[in-house]
């Protein structure tokens, strides 16, 4: 605070101080044996402003250092750090209410992370112990494959097929925050990831006849395969649902100079255009989700764009409406130090 703006606050004494030299004046203009000299009257609001400004002169300069200190918290963390040095009981007053207000904070937000923690442990275990029942109803449902009508068995081969992927996305959606503890970076040709992700999707593939052709030469990346696999699922997943019966994806891999580009091009209803930017908010579903027969959680994107950007991979769209859309993932050439090659 300079001494301008400190003076601004200070308007209450600055117009008691005038209304002494107001008083004085009447005083003197009331007191019968006193004549009114304006020069001595002048002399005296002179010598009262001198000793006006000096007291507030030292009382800025005693007060700023203080304000200096307060100020710093703003460059700091000023939850993290607790205020001293307090001198008046003012200052003191103050320093005390915002230590306890920084200490409650640091109380909640403890107890938040704790639950927090908790909560994601809770969600792993639990995304574990359903996988178990999840793989079994699988197994018996492969073992009564000949006793039940085809349509039947497919509706319930691709209803588990769901709740499988919708654990899978709780799975990731909880390890967003400790992605640094659970990722490998390695160096895979992009076919070996993506190839095991098309299998999984073979049924809805052979349902909707959708014909996919995989464009380009094989390409090494350095990335985690797991991580790669899932948004690419998320992607592969998109473009079925939103393809028509008979109806083409292609996946083309194109080396450039400075990475691989990989991307899912499909011939489905597209995007909106008032939708594309909104695509990977967190919950969004837009139109197609809206209108679409197919239910859409809209975590899917939200949770490719952000792993993406977790694994330093650009993944970005372009789409027409009523033609198709293409979802790219560009993966720029790294070596294990970090360094082009």
């Amino acid at each position: 605070m300079n001494f301008f703006k400190y003076l601004k606050d200070q308007w209450s004494l600055i117009v008691g101080w005038v209304f002494f030299i107001l008083l004085t004046i009447f005083v003197m203009w009331l007191a019968p044996n006193i004549t009114v000299d304006w020069a001595t009257i002048a002399y005296l609001a002179l010598i009262e402003g001198v000793f006006l400004l000096f007291f507030l002169l030292v009382s800025y300069l005693s007060k700023r250092r203080w304000w200096a200190k307060l100020s710093n918290l703003q460059k700091i963390s000023p939850l993290q750090n607790y205020l001293d040095g307090g001198h008046t009981e003012e200052e003191k007053l103050v320093e005390a209410y915002i230590n306890q207000l920084i200490r409650e904070h640091q109380e909640v937000m403890q107890e938040a992370i704790t639950n927090q923690q908790d909560q994601k442990d809770y969600i792993d275990s639990w995304v574990h112990e359903i996988k178990v029942p999840v793989a079994a109803s699988e197994l018996l449902l492969r073992s009564i494959e000949f006793d039940i009508d085809d349509q039947k068995y497919t509706l319930l081969e691709n209803e588990l097929s769901k709740i499988d992927e919708y654990v899978e996305q709780v799975l990731y959606y909880a390890r967003l925050d400790s992605f640094s503890r659970d990722y490998l970076i390695q160096e895979y040709s992009i076919k070996s990831i993506i190839q095991p992700v098309i299998r999984s999707q073979a049924n809805y593939f052979i349902q909707k006849k959708i014909r996919y052709e995989v464009i380009g030469e094989d390409q090494t990346i350095l990335t985690d395969s797991k991580w790669v696999a899932f948004i690419f699922k998320q992607i592969l997943s998109n473009a079925i649902k939103y393809t028509p019966d008979e109806g083409e994806i292609k996946l083309l891999i194109e080396k450039t100079p400075k990475g691989v580009n990989f991307s899912v091009k499909d011939s489905g209803i597209g995007i909106p255009k008032e939708d594309v930017g909104r695509i990977f908010d967190k919950g969004f579903t837009g139109a197609n989700g809206r209108l679409s027969k197919t239910h859409s959680t809209g975590l899917g994107l939200y949770l490719a764009k952000n792993l993406a950007e977790k694994l330093g991979i650009t993944l970005t769209v372009d789409s027409i409406e009523g033609e198709g859309t293409t979802m790219t993932l560009f993966f720029p050439i790294l070596s294990f130090y970090q360094e082009e090659r």
